[in-house]
């Protein structure tokens, strides 16, 4: 499943992938396969970019 928040709020900061991989110590292609589903990111990463794009865990992972 793609994570349309994560790269909503990502927009909204005006980051693009790769400087926001930049930031959380991984690769633009890391970040766009979190983004299209293809990758489940570790909670350690998740918690990295939740701080990078000021929101929480819930607001970016949990499904409703």
């Amino acid at each position: 499943m793609a994570n349309e928040k994560m790269k909503q709020t990502r927009i909204e900061k005006k980051l693009s992938q790769a400087e926001l991989a930049r930031r959380v110590g991984v690769s633009r292609q890391t970040v766009n396969m979190i983004e299209n589903g293809d990758y489940n990111p570790t909670i350690a990463l998740c918690i990295r970019i939740c701080r990078e794009l000021g929101v929480t865990l819930d607001d970016l992972f949990w499904e409703v």
